[in-house]
């Protein structure tokens, strides 16, 4: 992969599909490592998969959380990755070895993580009403950002793009900027739409490359602001927009955007169906509308780092969109022609010869010449898209691939030492005491050696409902002039028609907890609401949620 060769004038953008990832269970979020060599995918079982994404295959599955994945983010060098699942909790993986570092379980259903572009200590949290919160994984500290108002506390919030300040908008369109380290109040604006009326404000998404971030709000505009713009105005500054995209003809809502990899394009997935619709920021005009199948529903956006290619998430499905790729011959062999039709070929006389006699031998030229020349063929430059603007070199203990074991047909039962009877008999007393705490730690995924416990937090929040459920779930209570968040798709039948998707067994072995332990509403167990994790998948989730009520003998039998 040498992003030099890349063609830096053509076009920038996928213009058709490009295939699809199967993860055998239903994808529902997806995000790329930094370099775009690793894509990973939270499904609807609790399951994150992590495609190789040159091979297109899967490099790993940790088996993460017991509830659907709703939420992940990769640390800056590709070894950490943090998730969020629909009962409150959020984790923190190694991705080599599929540990889980910590845990810390919150009051209400998480809307978004992310982490500190530069500190991978310190984790962005966005959970349903409620300020966001600044997580510190070290202490398991964390501090409650300040909003603009107490009573509107539908807030989102995202870093920019060196994580100095943590930007924030609540349901009445005002934008508060942060200071990261202090969380003093910088600079502040209010989207309005035309007159003096505001819009909530739904996400905020900043470029990789460059100082612009949009904001996607409800009333169906995506406007794009220059960071520096922002900082310059100050408090209750009114910076304008660079530029207002939309969908003037259907008045399309958008579920998801971003940036592409350059920052030059901005892709906008449609919350009504499997449709991105692609602007070229500089000018703001639509250049392409890439359409999937129709009847599905669009979940997630994510755009490759360094490349022109998208994925997107529908009915439990990754889509990749890419460009079409015609072979160039004629770049390997400059003399090669393509033929219309058959032409009759002239052999030469000397053609199969061993040798030429008669061939005359050839003056030495300067090129000739420069032969005896040394070059060096050991410095490594450093690709200039694998580095920030601020950096020279890259980060060469960064993770950008994953070793894929070989699959063993008849594996053997202790792979990783001497028979279990033999291990006893060599121990002398004082092992045999320690083995008893052995016994005790939970044995890895993989039968390798045994590993701690992870730590789990409670992280509480006043005055923070505590009887929320995350939007992919459904709507709590009675669901009154509440839509659906997603249809029936087409071909199911029977008993399958109330429940728009059934998600898939896991084949893995899992062990079982008896019923009873997860009625009870324990400290470890569920995320708040006093009915614990039976009462959550009995009651919280509604007919047209994306996971099914036959979810429910899933999470039972699969509590890790």
């Amino acid at each position: 992969m040498n992003l030099e060769l890349l063609e830096s004038f053509g076009q920038n953008y996928p213009e058709e599909a490009d295939g699809t990832l199967d993860c055998i269970s239903m994808a529902l979020t997806c995000t790329f490592n930094r370099w775009g060599t690793l894509l990973a995918v939270g499904c609807n079982d609790g399951r994150i998969v992590i495609w190789d994404f040159l091979t297109r295959g899967i490099a790993k599955i940790i088996s993460a959380h017991i509830h659907p994945v709703c939420s992940l983010c990769w640390s800056r060098d590709g070894h950490k990755l943090v998730s969020a699942s629909t009962d409150n909790i959020v984790s923190q993986w190694d991705v080599l070895t599929g540990d889980c570092d910590q845990r810390f379980r919150f009051p209400s259903p998480i809307l978004k993580l992310q982490y500190h572009p530069r500190d991978m200590d310190k984790v962005l949290v966005c959970p349903m009403k409620s300020a966001p919160v600044l997580l510190t994984l070290s202490d398991s500290k964390h501090v409650v950002l300040p909003v603009d108002d107490d009573s509107d506390l539908n807030v989102v919030a995202a870093f920019d793009r060196r994580g100095e300040y943590i930007y924030t908008g609540n349901a009445k369109g005002k934008i508060l900027v942060l200071n990261t380290n202090t969380q003093e109040l910088v600079a502040s604006f209010r989207v309005t739409t035309g007159t003096s009326n505001t819009t909530a404000i739904k996400s905020i998404e900043f470029a990789r490359k460059g100082s612009c971030f949009l904001i996607n709000t409800a009333d169906r505009i995506i406007r794009v602001y220059d960071g520096r713009e922002i900082l310059t105005c100050g408090r209750d500054g009114e910076p304008e927009p660079m530029q207002k995209l939309q969908d003037l003809v259907n008045r399309t809502p958008w579920k998801r955007c971003c940036f592409s990899g350059d920052g030059e394009y901005i892709v906008a997935g449609s919350a009504r169906q499997h449709a991105l619709y692609i602007w070229e920021k500089s000018i703001g005009n639509l250049v392409k509308i890439l359409h999937g199948t129709r009847g599905e529903l669009l979940l997630d956006v994510a755009w490759h780092p360094v490349r022109p290619i998208i994925a997107s998430i529908s009915s439990g499905v990754v889509s990749i969109w890419a460009q079409n790729q015609v072979e160039n011959w004629s770049a390997f062999a400059p003399d090669f022609k393509e033929l219309d039709e058959n032409v009759e070929y002239e052999e030469r006389e000397s053609e199969f010869d061993i040798e030429d006699e008669d061939k005359s031998e050839p003056e030495q030229t300067g090129a000739d010449a420069a032969e005896d020349e040394e070059v060096d063929v050991t410095t490594v430059d450093p690709i200039v898209a694998f580095c920030s603007s601020d950096e020279e070199l890259e980060d060469y203990k960064a993770l950008l691939y994953l070793p894929i074991a070989p699959e063993v047909e008849d594996p053997e039962e202790n792979p990783f030492g001497p028979p279990p009877d033999a291990s006893v008999q060599a121990s002398g007393p004082e092992d045999a005491l320690a083995g008893g705490d052995k016994k005790q730690r939970q044995p890895s995924s993989e039968g390798g050696p045994a590993k701690k416990k992870a730590r789990t937090t409670t992280i509480e929040l006043q005055g923070v409902p505590s009887d929320e459920v995350h939007p992919l779930l459904g709507v709590k209570g009675d669901g009154k002039s509440k839509k659906k968040t997603a249809g029936r798709p087409k071909g199911s039948k029977g008993k399958d028609k109330d429940f728009p998707f059934r998600p898939k067994p896991y084949r893995g072995e899992r062990p079982s907890f008896p019923v009873e332990a997860l009625g009870s509403s324990g400290p470890g167990v569920g995320g708040g609401g006093g009915g614990g994790m039976k009462g959550r998948a009995e009651g919280g989730l509604a007919t047209g949620s994306l996971v099914s009520q036959t979810y429910k003998q899933h999470d039972i039998g699969g509590m890790d």
